[in-house]
């Protein structure tokens, strides 16, 4: 199995399917957690170094962080409707408690911070959707914590691919701190698939191929990003979702297109 998959396990005591640290990682940054709740249970978080941002991807759960609550958070039966996810931002330092109201789906997105900003609800008002590519390149994509947005570290975004389309593409980089060039972050890809039984495939790769592997995907895996393009393809019949997670020395998203298929993206 390519050591950049990481596949769901049977839910822990709080939920918890999934948790990528760092240190787990072998990287500085991202920290990526999933969690599936039934109605009444709760998942604690909170460090004095790390900044999240809490994703109702399904379902609806209440949400406290600080000691300030925060009701009704996320209204979506299916990752792949058209609305908004519910998300909430807690600042580094600030203890935060998800107690899911329905059955609920959540996605505990962290990375380093420093204390002193405040809690709050992301409105789905200013979660800005855009329509990237055309023709078999077209996919759908929501921007969660954009840079626009206040935060120390994290960019969070999600994405549709329609089944026979490509996503992240053409191949494109962020691994290198190149002011106006390329910015280097880290990230995080979280499938999911509609059936469920289906399957994708992400190709990561370097210039010089000391990293070069194609993963094949199925629904709730991630895909670990340390560096490189990182190109997705949905097959034809099967949807592909994922919820990306950035974050690096610095809180900007300036990436670059492998030269060999830089072409496409300036097709008319």
């Amino acid at each position: 199995m390519s050591r950049l998959r990481v596949r769901p396990h049977l839910p822990e005591a709080d939920g918890c399917v999934l948790d990528i640290t760092p240190e787990s990682a072998g990287w500085s940054h991202v920290g990526f957690k999933v969690c599936k709740l039934k109605p009444g249970q709760t998942v604690q978080g909170g460090e004095p170094d790390r900044e999240a941002c809490l994703v109702v991807l399904t379902g609806t759960t209440d949400i406290a962080v600080a000691g300030e609550a925060f009701h009704g958070i996320g209204s979506r039966q299916s990752l792949f409707d058209d609305i908004a996810p519910g998300a909430v931002y807690a600042p580094a330092g600030a203890a935060f408690t998800v107690t899911a109201v329905t059955e609920a789906e959540v996605a505990i997105c962290t990375a380093r911070g420093a204390p002193g900003r405040s809690a709050r609800v992301i409105a789905s008002g200013r979660m800005s959707r855009e329509v990237r590519g055309q023709g078999g390149n077209q996919r759908f994509v929501r921007n969660i914590l954009p840079e626009t947005e206040p935060a120390d570290s994290l960019l969070v975004v999600e994405v549709i691919t329609p089944g026979g389309h490509w996503s992240s593409y053409p191949p494109h980089k962020h691994d290198r701190d190149t002011p106006e060039e390329e910015s280097a972050l880290e990230e995080t890809y979280y499938h999911r698939l509609n059936p469920s039984q289906g399957f994708a495939f992400q190709r990561v790769y370097t210039d010089d191929r000391s990293l070069d592997e194609t993963v094949s995907v199925e629904d709730g895996d991630v895909v670990m990003v340390p560096r490189g393009y990182h190109p997705v393809g949905a097959p034809y019949g099967y949807d592909l979702y994922y919820l990306n997670v950035m974050a690096g020395p610095k809180r900007t998203w300036i990436f670059r297109n492998d030269p060999a298929h830089d072409w496409i993206a300036r097709r008319p």
